[in-house]
């Protein structure tokens, strides 16, 4: 049996001459996709090997990354190659000391924080704790002297401040035990538990929350979805488990890489969505042309092969374009954001090998089980129609689209970069709770000073004009010196104003300010914004190259030099669009009831990253798809218009549902407890369906129009051949 069946009816024997020239070149020897009819071949010969596999594999994939959740964590807001992480390890090294980690609020429940009840029990708390196991420092407003930057302004409440050092897993899970243990009521006093790594602990523990809770949601939704869109159990029950294999392969891959490096517990978050979501759409993709190729009267093992040679060659050329805007996180020196480019890379290969060798081989074996119970070969149809609605009048109901999509991108030019505080986390969670009381209470916070350390120090009477000099600055509450190990180091207490203003304006301050011996500036503060440094620093390079390899992978799956332009464009529109939702709902405060969390008129720099790139890929995916179904309508009829009208009504409804299927599972994380997740949540899936529907229904067809031929140009090949 030939590879295709033979053209029947009108629409197949008119178009017979440049189909069979389309063909040929797609099969040429050596090109992609004659590799890929071997595998489809292949599969097809060895369809119940590859099933029974394919079944011991995700079973042995789900059982390993049943345990990846326990591997992962909240790495700590550091850049390892900043100045601030060599002034920690100084601390460390050489004073033994250090930014606190773990805080405590003392309230007096009667009276004020130095009555001789509440101090006695204030001063046993705190020596209570350095005792504990795991404890380096412990220190207190009683311990430091009554230090005015540890007591509350109306003096019913003071601080004490720990360090438990370590790395970052074990340094958290002592935090949760001592948070745990002291947090109550004794003696004269009520304490609750908070600081850096208390308020990260929580946040990995909201996630890891978030991510079983949408997987009791998100499963079942996509199935119910598949079946009312397949209108067929098994494909559904398919489709949904070439998902979770890619779920599943994503997070075995990261619980590996999590031996060897800090992986992130949202990259959990991302693989869920992005798993499913991806695991969906290939499928879609292949099982819509499988089918096609049945009701055109092809053999089942033929039909199998057809899908994976033609449907998988977008398959694969999406999953690349996808996987290149994940990839270039790994270009940050940031765990944070490298753990998210890990996942991307594992989802899309997982979801390929489900696509590619799982699904084919399961078709083969339902055969012609599959097929709808109406053809869905149609020329015509609703997305044919905009489409030619739109190509008639293209300047007009473009430009109309087009300022639509500008408007709502306008917020995004108020957007503004700033620091992550407790606030990420729900009202009532413990740690924010006490992180609002301080920021209300209290008028600076030393668990948030700045380390300025001079290692080599030598005359301490030095250091009095430095310190008076830094005392002066704008937005310092208090400046004390330590002296000892043959150095010194000076804490830089902030104001709770200048928390809340430019911080990294205050760090660059003291930066700049001349000191009697060579400086390394660290805590808290320079922490977080050599973190914003490190990661600003590097956007316009993981940017363009984002940019730059998927013009030129789409240029190899087209074959044209504009198609790969125009993409681009209408994939920042996309992102215009998203980016403007999130300053007007995240910055602004916009729904912040409604989706209950806390606006602070900022957002961190790291998560629109994350989503430019993970929108980006999911708009190219989209792209590939729907070009590459248009181009090949045009190497059938070397007719724009009609490929155009034909390609989208033939593809559009697939990305559509693909759309809704990904934005309702990114959807789930809205309802979550961390911002950080709503943010994604919300973003993505605005960003999801105005690309799905507005930039691709109408914009892209309006663009088409108006390029003519030069669409398919491509120098020193013909637009109508390109392998």
């Amino acid at each position: 049996m030939p590879e295709t069946a033979p053209p029947t009816g009108p629409e197949r024997a008119d178009a017979r001459p440049e189909a069979a020239d389309a063909r040929a070149d797609a099969a040429a020897p050596g090109s992609g996709v004659d590799l890929l009819g071997r595998l489809g071949r292949l599969v097809v010969r060895r369809r119940r090997v590859v099933a029974a596999l394919s079944l011991v594999l995700t079973g042995l994939v789900l059982a390993v990354a049943a345990g990846a959740l326990d591997a992962f964590s909240l790495s700590r807001i550091a850049d390892p190659a900043s100045e601030s992480d060599r002034a920690r390890r100084v601390l460390a090294e050489q004073f033994r000391t250090g930014p606190p980690n773990l805080a405590f609020l003392v309230t007096a429940q009667t009276g004020t924080v130095d009555d001789p009840a509440v101090r006695a029990a204030g001063v046993g708390l705190t020596n209570d704790i350095a005792s504990q196991p795991g404890v380096a420092e412990a220190a207190s407003y009683w311990s430091r002297g009554d230090s005015p930057a540890l007591r509350s302004n109306d003096s019913r409440q003071a601080l004490v401040l720990v360090r438990v050092p370590g790395d970052v897993n074990e340094a958290r899970q002592r935090v949760g035990e001592l948070a745990a243990q002291y947090a109550g009521t004794r003696d004269a006093i009520t304490v609750q538990a908070g600081g850096q790594d208390e308020v990260f602990r929580e946040i990995g523990a909201q996630a890891r929350q978030d991510f079983l809770r949408a997987e009791l949601v998100v499963i079942p939704m996509v199935l119910a979805l598949l079946i009312l869109i397949y209108r067929r159990v098994s494909l559904a029950l398919v489709t949904l488990g070439v998902g979770i294999f890619a779920v599943g392969g994503a997070l075995t891959g990261l619980r590996v890489i999590a031996a060897f490096t800090e992986v992130s517990t949202f990259a959990a978050n991302l693989s869920l969505v992005m798993g499913l979501a991806l695991g969906v759409d290939y499928c879609l993709f292949v099982i819509a042309r499988f089918r096609e190729e049945l009701a055109d009267g092809a053999e089942v093992h033929d039909a199998v092969v057809t899908a994976v040679r033609t449907a998988g060659r977008t398959v694969f050329f999406s999953g690349l374009t996808v996987a290149i805007s994940l990839l270039a996180l790994l270009l940050f020196p940031l765990s944070f954001l490298r753990s998210f480019g890990y996942a991307g890379v594992l989802v899309v290969a997982s979801a390929l090998i489900g696509a590619l060798v799982i699904l084919p081989a399961v078709l083969a074996l339902l055969g012609r089980r599959v097929v709808r119970p109406t053809p869905v070969r149609a020329r015509t149809g609703r997305w044919a129609a905009l489409a030619t609605a739109v190509m008639r009048r293209p300047a007009l109901i473009g430009g109309s689209v087009l300022v639509l999509i500008l408007l709502l991108s306008a917020p995004a030019l108020g957007l503004r970069f700033g620091l992550p505080d407790a606030r990420i986390l729900p009202a009532d969670a413990s740690s924010r709770i006490m992180a609002d009381q301080v920021r209300e209470n209290f008028g600076q916070e030393e668990s948030d000073a700045l380390y300025v350390v001079m290692p080599e120090a030598a005359d301490p009477a030095r250091l009095a004009p430095y310190a008076k000099v830094l005392g002066e600055f704008e937005g310092v509450a208090q400046v004390d010196t330590y002296v000892r190990n043959g150095g010194a180091y000076l804490t830089v207490i902030p104001t709770e104003d200048a928390l809340e203003g430019d911080i990294g304006g205050l760090v660059e301050r003291v930066r700049s300010a001349s000191a009697p011996y060579p400086t390394i500036i660290g805590g808290s503060p320079a922490e977080m914004s050599d973190w914003r440094s490190a990661l600003t620093e590097r956007i316009p390079l993981v940017l363009g190259l984002i940019l730059l390899l998927s013009v030129v992978v789409l240029y190899v799956a087209t074959g044209s030099v504009l198609l790969p332009l125009k993409a681009t464009v209408l994939n920042l529109l996309s992102l215009a669009v998203m980016f403007g939702v999130m300053v007007w709902v995240f910055q602004w405060g916009n729904l912040s009831g409604l989706l209950g969390f806390t606006a602070t008129g900022v957002l961190e720099a790291s998560m629109p990253t994350l989503m430019f790139c993970i929108v980006y890929g999911l708009s190219m995916d989209y792209e590939v798809f729907i070009v590459s179904r248009i181009r090949e309508e045009y190497l059938r009829t070397g007719d724009t218009e009609r490929a155009v009208a034909t390609g989208l009504q033939r593809s559009a409804p697939l990305v559509t549902t693909a759309a809704v299927v990904l934005a309702s599972s990114f959807a789930v994380y809205a309802s979550g407890g961390v911002v950080y997740l709503k943010m994604i949540g919300v973003g993505m899936a605005v960003a999801v369906l105005v690309d799905a529907t507005a930039i691709r229904g109408v914009l892209l067809p309006a663009f088409m129009k108006l390029a003519g031929r030069a669409n398919w140009w491509s120098p020193g090949v013909p637009n109508n051949r390109h392998p």
